[in-house]
Order: C-alpha cells, then sequence, then structure tokens
C-alpha cells in the first residue's frame, strides 16, 4: 500500500494515547481505536501488516536505526515520529516503545524471552516538534546525499555536543 503524501497536518487531543503492538518482526497485532481513527485504517488493513505501512517519507532512517537497536537489547525507547494517514495526511507523535515480554518455561526455570513490541504515541510539544522538524530534515537530507552513516555522524555529532546520549537527548525536548 503506496500512500502518496499531501500537505495536511492532523492533530489529536493530549489526553489521548495511540497504541499498538506488533510481534518481533514489526507486524501489527493490535491497534487502539484512537489509532485506527487517526490513520483512516481499521483491523482489515492494520492487523498483520507492517508498521511501516504509516511510515512517512519524510522521516530519516537513522531514527528507526536508533529505536530497534534499542529495542533488540531490550530497552524502552522514545522517538519523536511523523507517520502518514491514508490520505496522505501526516501527523506527528512522541512515542515509548517497549519490548514485550513472554515467559518461556525451560526444565524448572522461568526465562523471559522479547515476543513483540508495544508503543503508546502522545501529542508532542510544539517546542518539541519546532526542533525535530529542521534536525530530521538535515538527517533525511543527509541521508539522500550520503547515506545512513552520513546520518548517523551528524546525530552522533549532536549527542556529542550537548553531551547526552540519545534518549536524554529526545526526552529533553
Amino acid at each position: 500500500m503506496k500512500i502518496k503524501p499531501i500537505n495536511n497536518e492532523k492533530t489529536f487531543n493530549e489526553n489521548v494515547l495511540l497504541v499498538t503492538k506488533t510481534d518481533l518482526k514489526g507486524n501489527i497485532i493490535y491497534a487502539n481505536r484512537a489509532f485506527m481513527d487517526i490513520v483512516q485504517m481499521n483491523e482489515n488493513i492494520l492487523l498483520g501488516a507492517n508498521h511501516n505501512i504509516i511510515r512517512h517519507p519524510d522521516m530519516p532512517k537513522i531514527i528507526f536505526k536508533f529505536l530497534w537497536a534499542h529495542l533488540q537489547r531490550g530497552e524502552e525507547i522514545h522517538a519523536y515520529i511523523k507517520n502518514i494517514c491514508a490520505d496522505g495526511s501526516y501527523y506527528w507523535v512522541l512515542a515509548n516503545v517497549t519490548p514485550s515480554y513472554g515467559i518461556k518455561q525451560k526444565a524448572q526455570k522461568k526465562e523471559f524471552e522479547i515476543v513483540g513490541y508495544h508503543s503508546s504515541r502522545r501529542l508532542p510539544s510544539k517546542k518539541a516538534t519546532e526542533i525535530i522538524k529542521p534536525l530530521y530534515e538535515k538527517l533525511l537530507d543527509a541521508e539522500r546525499n550520503g547515506g545512513i552513516s552520513t546520518s548517523e555522524k551528524i546525530m552522533y555529532g549532536i549527542l556529542d555536543e550537548k553531551g547526552v546520549e540519545y534518549e536524554e537527548f529526545i526526552l529533553s525536548l
């Protein structure tokens, strides 16, 4: 499903949480009503689809590289994400993505393993998106001209300059 972006920003109430759950490969296994309403897609379209069905082309790939690296280490992560709706509109979120664990019984011992991921998204502050938008434009431009390694160098340069890790930077905005 290829969606053509249009320059129309959608928003939602600051008290609303947009929630999805995915399997290990990022395929959607749950979406709450608020999420379905903003993306304008129902369960028939979303369930089983890869979460990148709503990835906006303005999103730098380096952000998803950070996201997946954290999740695969069993760590939660926060990220500002621009998503696309079925009609091509877009919306911004501050996403909190965490691994979901299941219990695996081995002999006399319980082991925990990551079985999927859970994402809860809130409306970001205007201040944060004003900082993120030009940063993402810079990262995206770097990716177009030099690949993801170029945008990664820029992102790490910003983090080093500020003396923070990615998560600290995001939560400081």
